[in-house]
């Protein structure tokens, strides 16, 4: 049995200071005690926002290993996740965005143990991406919660984005992680203990932050590597356009329900493992495209 919890590594952007506590109120739950978090913050963002996150940060007990400005380069979050994996040492890192909420099926201890004792250096996760039932991109009120303004969970990053959905949500100290936390070089984890991962990204203001995006990694002011980000960013403003500046609740291929922090979805153990084992890189269409290739039946596991 593991007799210390993961350290928790993220890099955290400009959000809004109830995500943050209710962020860290989660994986409190969950056991986590650690918590190495580094802070970047693009130009357009104000003074303002910067010192109420940092003061937020330090009121939940924790101070940040660092803070950073300027663009937010595609290689920026890598670069500094890394730099907290290096700091935080040996042992397990549990790797989550701060708009990420982890779903586990057992508690972290648990899934560790059984991980370890099947021989798996990693733990993977699948993007449920969370929504308002009107499908608008709203705001949410921190009384209320995060389950009752966004009741929805689907897969839109897969089926919309043409994103890889899939998440590396627990790694051991020395193992490489790709960008976004989407894969391990040479690891793969066990496609019939894959976690949730409640994706709060569509609320208020991401309409304003894709834009950005956009226009940032087509002008090259922000670095990127692929125009994979930018081609999904402008895959949803696409989508919402088209739908008078709604995500399209009844899309039957978003598989949209009611979801909930507090218990897995029945189904979640066959569904996730079907989405992981099957997950190809999509055939490449112009960015604004909602044509979906059907997915793929093959079984055969991806890094």
């Amino acid at each position: 049995m593991l007799s210390t919890p993961p350290a928790l590594i993220a890099v955290v952007g400009p959000i809004e200071p109830p995500l943050l506590a209710a962020w860290v109120r989660h994986y409190r739950r969950l056991g986590v005690e650690r918590f190495l978090i580094a802070f970047h913050f693009p130009e357009h963002v104000t003074d303002q926002l910067r010192h109420e996150l940092q003061a937020a940060s330090r009121e939940l007990g924790i101070i940040p290993t660092g803070t950073s400005t300027g663009p937010w380069h595609e290689h920026t979050n890598t670069q500094l996740r890394d730099a907290l994996r290096h700091r935080a040492g040996p042992g397990w890192h549990l790797l989550a965005d701060a708009d990420e909420f982890q779903q586990y099926p057992a508690p972290l201890s648990e899934v560790i143990a059984q991980a370890e004792k099947s021989g798996h250096r990693v733990v993977g996760g699948l993007m449920l991406d969370r929504i308002a039932a009107s499908g608008h991109l709203t705001g949410w009120r921190p009384e209320g919660g995060l389950d009752l303004a966004y009741p929805l969970g689907g897969h839109l990053t897969h089926r919309l984005l043409r994103g890889d959905p899939r998440k590396i949500v627990l790694a051991r100290h020395d193992v490489t992680v790709a960008s976004g936390n989407h894969r391990a070089p040479g690891q793969h984890p066990d496609a019939d203990r894959i976690c949730a991962v409640h994706h709060f990204k569509w609320r208020s203001g991401v309409l304003d932050d894709l834009r950005r995006r956009v226009q940032h990694f087509s002008t090259g002011a922000w670095q990127e590597q692929t125009p994979a980000v930018r081609n999904e960013a402008s895959r949803l403003l696409s989508h919402v356009d088209r739908h008078g500046g709604v995500i399209n609740t009844s899309d039957p291929r978003f598989a949209f329900r009611g979801v909930s922090l507090d218990r897995m979805p029945f189904t979640w153990p066959s569904e996730a493992c079907g989405i992981v084992t099957a997950w190809r890189p999509h055939v490449a269409h112009r960015p604004g495209s909602e044509t979906m290739s059907a997915p793929s039946d093959s079984s055969s596991r991806k890094e």
